[in-house]
């Protein structure tokens, strides 16, 4: 039953959109890795997308649930957000959301 369940049970994505100052989105990406690699508990991975050409991204993390994202706040990770802050044109637009369908790429079935 626990199987069922787990299957029944949605994450949750974290979503940021932002733009950096030009020429500093390496250093913001080296920031984005340092500040994931600080979560533990409820973690389920990220994504640091780039419109190709520009400063522009977008961020995406997902969790078990809201309180495991803001459990895993901790000063080390404040210390890398405030770094990368002054990279940003303007503060990013962020959300929360709940992750209503997840399709995974299917591996082929040999004959």
């Amino acid at each position: 039953m626990s199987d069922f369940m787990d299957f029944l049970r949605h994450k949750y994505a974290y979503v940021a959109r932002g733009e950096f100052k030009p020429g500093t989105f390496d250093d913001a990406k080296a920031l984005f890795d340092r500040a994931v690699a600080t979560y533990h508990q409820g973690f389920e991975g990220a994504y640091l997308l780039q419109e190709p050409g520009t400063d522009r991204g977008i961020a995406i993390v997902f969790w078990d649930n809201q309180e495991d994202m803001e459990a895993n706040r901790n000063e080390k990770l404040d210390e890398i957000l405030n770094e990368m802050s002054h990279l940003f044109v303007k503060a990013p637009e962020t959300a929360f959301y709940e992750v209503s369908s997840e399709i995974k790429k299917h591996e082929p079935v040999e004959a």
